[in-house]
């Protein structure tokens, strides 16, 4: 059973800062990518970064390339969306995502968390 929380969302001013934290329960962690995508109001669910299984690659869209840092650590079964420069455009809800294979080449991902928000104001 794959479990994923997220944490660490929250509210904060444009230019600032947040760190998220996504915790996975079983045995699958280092076999496999995590990524991280978002969902604004209104709008479908995004891709943001990816991380392959050993932390040796990472992919990014393009709208946050730069001011978000994905990393991990698999002895803590944990993923980590470092977020800078954050915008106004940037507010939705974050989902951790677990990988169907080990690298980030195809962007493919099969189970998601529940979410946390992230609410940037101008």
């Amino acid at each position: 059973q794959v479990q994923l929380v997220e944490s660490g969302g929250g509210l904060v001013q444009a230019g600032g800062s947040l760190r998220l934290s996504c915790t996975a329960s079983g045995r699958f962690f280092t076999l496999y990518a995590m990524g991280w995508f978002r969902q604004a109001p209104g709008k479908e669910r995004e891709f943001v970064a990816g991380i392959s299984w050993s932390g040796g690659r990472t992919d990014y869209a393009d709208s946050v390339k730069g001011r978000f840092t994905i990393t991990r650590v698999n002895g803590k079964n944990t993923v980590y969306l470092q977020m800078n420069s954050l915008k106004p455009e940037d507010t939705a809800v974050y989902y951790c995502a677990k990988g169907r294979t080990a690298d980030v080449t195809f962007r493919d991902y099969d189970h998601w968390g529940q979410g946390t928000q992230v609410t940037v104001s101008s």
